[in-house]
C-alpha cells in the first residue's frame, strides 16, 4: 500500500484501485548457476557473502557452497555467525563440503594464549600482569578474529573458501588498524620475526585473483541503498566486488499477478537501478515460496538458469 490513492481506499470501503501495468522490459541479470560458472573457472578462491542483516546471506552462501562441492571441488563454507544458522539451512551433508564456524570468544583466548606463551617466558609476574592488562583491549578480539580469518582465507590459494561474513563492510576498515596492532605485537616478540613480512587478511581480500566479494541485497529501495553504502565501504578499503545478487525478486519468478503489479514494477526499477553503474555483474534469485532449506533445495538453486 504505497502513495496517497493506496492509503485513502483503506478508509474508503468500496474504493478501488486500478492496477498499474506491469514494465515488460527484461529483467538485467542472471541466475545464481551462471555466478556458480564463474566462480568455478579459477578452481579455488575466496568466496567473500555479504549484505545487509535479513537480505539471504546464509543461504546464498550454502547455496553457493552446495554448487561448487556438487561440481566436485572441495569447499570450506565458514561463518561468524552466533546462531549458526548455516547448520539448519544445510540439514544435512554434501561430499567434500566442510562446515565450520568463527567463534570470537574461542578465538580470542586462543589468541591471548598463545602471546602469553610466546612473551611470557621472558616476564616475570609483574611483566605479565601488564602484558595480560595490554590484551585486555577491545582490540584483542579483532585481532583474533582476523587471525582466524588469516588461518581460513590462506585456504583459498588450494581450494574454495566460502565466507558468510557479517552484515556490513566496516568491520573490514578495522583491518588496516587490526593488522598493524598484531604487527606491533609480534615485533615485541623479538628479532627472529618480520613483521613487514606478514600478510594480513585486508591484503588477501584486496587480491581480485584470490577473492570474490558478492554483495547480496533485495530488490527494494532500502536494501539497495545500504549495498551501496557497503560497497562504498568496500572500496574504501581497496577492495572491488565481484558481483551483486538479488535475492528473493518476485519479477524474476514469473508471476503476472495484477495484485502485484506496483510491487513487480518498483522490484524493476531497482533492478535498472543497479544495472545502470551500481554493479559490474548482477544475478538474480526468484522469489519462491517456501525457503530453500536442505541440501536438495540449495542444490536447485545453485544450478538455476537464467530468468
Amino acid at each position: 500500500m504505497v502513495g496517497l490513492a493506496a492509503l485513502r481506499s483503506l478508509w474508503g470501503g468500496a474504493a478501488t484501485l486500478e492496477a498499474a501495468p506491469v514494465a515488460q522490459a527484461p529483467l538485467p541479470a542472471l541466475a545464481l548457476g551462471a555466478l556458480v560458472d564463474e566462480l568455478e573457472r579459477a578452481g579455488h578462491g575466496l568466496v567473500m557473502v555479504m549484505g545487509k542483516g535479513g537480505v539471504g546471506k546464509t543461504t546464498l552462501a550454502a547455496a553457493l557452497a552446495v554448487a561448487l562441492a556438487k561440481r566436485g571441488h572441495a569447499v570450506h563454507l565458514t561463518t561468524t555467525d552466533p546462531a549458526a544458522h548455516l547448520t539448519a539451512t544445510l540439514e544435512g551433508e554434501v561430499a567434500g563440503l566442510q562446515v565450520r564456524r568463527i567463534d570470537p570468544v574461542v578465538e580470542t583466548q586462543r589468541y591471548v594464549d598463545e602471546i602469553v606463551a610466546r612473551r611470557g617466558r621472558e616476564l616475570d609476574e609483574q611483566g605479565k600482569a601488564l602484558l595480560l592488562e595490554d590484551l585486555r583491549s577491545p582490540c584483542t578480539e579483532e585481532v583474533a578474529v582476523f587471525h582466524a580469518f588469516s588461518r581460513v582465507i590462506s585456504e583459498a590459494r588450494r581450494t574454495f573458501v566460502v565466507l558468510d561474513t557479517a552484515p556490513t563492510g566496516h568491520s573490514l576498515l578495522l583491518m588496516d588498524a587490526t593488522g598493524a596492532y598484531h604487527r606491533q605485537t609480534l615485533a615485541s616478540l623479538g628479532p627472529g620475526v618480520e613483521p613487514k613480512r606478514i600478510t594480513t587478511p585486508l591484503m588477501r581480500l584486496q587480491d581480485p585473483a584470490l577473492t570474490r566479494v558478492i554483495i547480496v541485497t533485495l530488490p527494494e529501495t532500502t536494501p539497495v541503498s545500504q549495498a551501496a553504502a557497503l560497497q562504498e565501504d568496500l572500496r574504501r578499503a581497496h577492495i572491488e566486488p565481484f558481483a551483486w545478487v538479488v535475492n528473493r525478486s518476485l519479477a524474476a519468478s514469473g508471476t503476472k499477478d495484477p495484485l502485484l503489479a506496483a510491487r513487480l514494477n518498483g522490484e524493476r526499477r531497482q533492478l535498472a537501478r543497479i544495472a545502470a553503474g551500481l554493479a559490474k555483474r548482477t544475478f538474480v534469485v526468484p522469489w519462491r515460496a517456501q525457503p530453500p532449506v536442505g541440501v536438495a533445495a540449495l542444490e536447485a538453486l545453485g544450478r538455476a538458469a537464467a530468468p
